[in-house]
């Protein structure tokens, strides 16, 4: 057997500017084979990755503060995942569940059914993206309570199929020349205490007065199937709902008969602190969409609920060709493995503690820093005109954004308005990486102002 790569020396190196000529060229003939509508953020073209650190074809090594949008929680070609996909590999790599199953798509759904909050019998189901997962649970809610109508959020992102571009909120880039969108879909306020009119104190309870509102007057209870929420707000900015909303309404839900779906595509699997973000509140929804950090990278996702909501769907209602592929469900019981191993729930809160009173610092220096916030290792800084002026900021999120890439830190942009830095590092980053990228932070600011 030949060996493998040698492990990626865990610091920042930069060899040519960002992106570096062989970079350059890759991505002119990215223009030449690649549909425009496929976006880039940063067109430097990566190699090899492992740890915290990316490493392009130029052989600069970047400080990665993205993890691919929290996808490699446990790093890039983490060892159990990579063990476990070779081995499957080599067994079989396809068979397509509905038509010869295999274990390790059982073995993937026990864990969903074991992780997932709420101690009663569950049943799960394995997709391709956090799209179709979510996709599936307003089917499974639709199914299960015979009614019609969907409830989303303002500032909400649940994918970029034509259902799901209707629950999400933002028009460009994702729904903008795309519709028309799926019908019985209701936007109702978010808890977002740092725009909240009447200020953050009001916010849970002015939020929810409103969510109750809303759907008696326009919807009505007995016609909603579901309410569905991202526990933490992912593109829409990183928003975490003021404290109590998501526990009031998953009561109200359960009053009213009404089925209420995490959206946990983003916040699952450690991310932020917990298994999932809902346990925050101790909230166990009755259905939980999951992907991103679920299998080390290999496309894969799920949808877990009660048993009996589950079940409610007709034998072949769910499923797809690709589904639960065997490979991706091995690198996915090697990512649960490692984060069982390396108690990565504890390693997000060591995250935040070391990246919160830094983040507050730079936020107590600029005033052009409106909000720092998130959990875990999913964190945000929201950038604002300034003091007493909340107008977003999306062209110093940009500067400073443009800056970090430069200096071969991989940061990404969220919000709704453009205007959030979001801060989203594997959790197998190292102190002296974390450290190190903070520092590039600082100085974006310091050029940008």
């Amino acid at each position: 057997m030949t060996e493998g790569p040698a492990p990626i020396e865990q610091q920042r190196i930069l060899r040519t500017a960002i992106p570096g000529p062989r970079s350059a060229e890759l991505h002119r003939r990215k223009a030449s084979a690649v549909s425009a509508g496929v976006g880039v953020g940063l067109p430097v073209y990566i190699e090899r990755a492992g740890g915290g650190v990316l490493v392009d074809v130029d052989g600069n090594q970047l400080i990665d503060f993205g993890s691919g949008i929290a996808v490699t929680t446990v790093g890039n070609a983490a060892p159990r995942v990579v063990e476990r996909i070779q081995a499957q590999a080599a067994d079989f790599t396809h068979t397509c569940f509905m038509v010869t199953p295999y274990e390790e798509y059982l073995a993937v759904c026990e864990a969903l059914n074991e992780l997932t909050p709420g101690s009663g019998e569950k049943r799960s189901a394995l997709f391709n993206s956090g799209a179709e997962a979510v996709e599936n649970a307003v089917k499974v809610a639709r199914s299960y309570t015979g009614r019609q109508a969907v409830v989303a959020f303002d500032h909400a992102y649940h994918g970029r199929t034509n259902l799901t571009m209707a629950l999400t909120a933002k028009n460009m880039p994702y729904k903008h020349r795309f519709g028309p969108f799926a019908s019985e879909i209701y936007r109702v306020p978010m808890a977002y205490p740092f725009r909240w009119p009447t200020g953050p104190e009001n916010c849970a309870d002015e939020a929810f007065e409103q969510f109750t509102s809303l759907v008696h007057a326009q919807i009505g209870e007995d016609n909603t199937a579901a309410v569905l929420l991202e526990p933490i707000q992912g593109e829409g900015g990183f928003i975490v709902p003021a404290p109590g909303f998501v526990r009031r309404m998953a009561d109200w839900c359960a009053e009213h008969g009404i089925l209420f779906i995490a959206d946990e595509v983003q916040t699952g699997f450690c991310r932020t602190g917990d298994w999932f973000a809902c346990e925050f509140e101790d909230v166990a929804p009755d259905l939980i969409t999951t992907a991103k950090g679920i299998a080390g990278g290999l496309p894969l996702s799920g949808l877990t609920g009660r048993a009996e909501v589950m079940d409610s769907v007709h034998s072949g209602g769910l499923g797809g060709t690709y589904g639960g592929n065997p490979v991706a469900c091995a690198a996915a019981l090697g990512s649960i493995e490692t984060m069982k191993a390396e108690n990565l729930n504890a390693r997000a809160k060591q995250i935040e503690a070391l990246c919160v009173p830094r983040l507050q610092q730079l936020a107590a220096k600029y005033e052009q820093i409106g909000d720092i916030r998130g959990r875990g290792a999913m964190l945000a800084i929201e950038m604002v005109a300034g003091a007493g002026d909340l107008s977003p900021n999306s062209v110093l999120t940009g500067k400073v954004n443009v800056y970090c890439h430069s200096q071969g830190l991989v940061t990404l942009t969220a919000g709704t308005y453009g205007n959030v830095l979001r801060l989203l590092p594997p959790l197998a980053i190292g102190d002296e990486l974390l450290n190190e990228g903070l520092d590039i932070l600082e100085q974006a600011f310091a050029t940008a102002l």
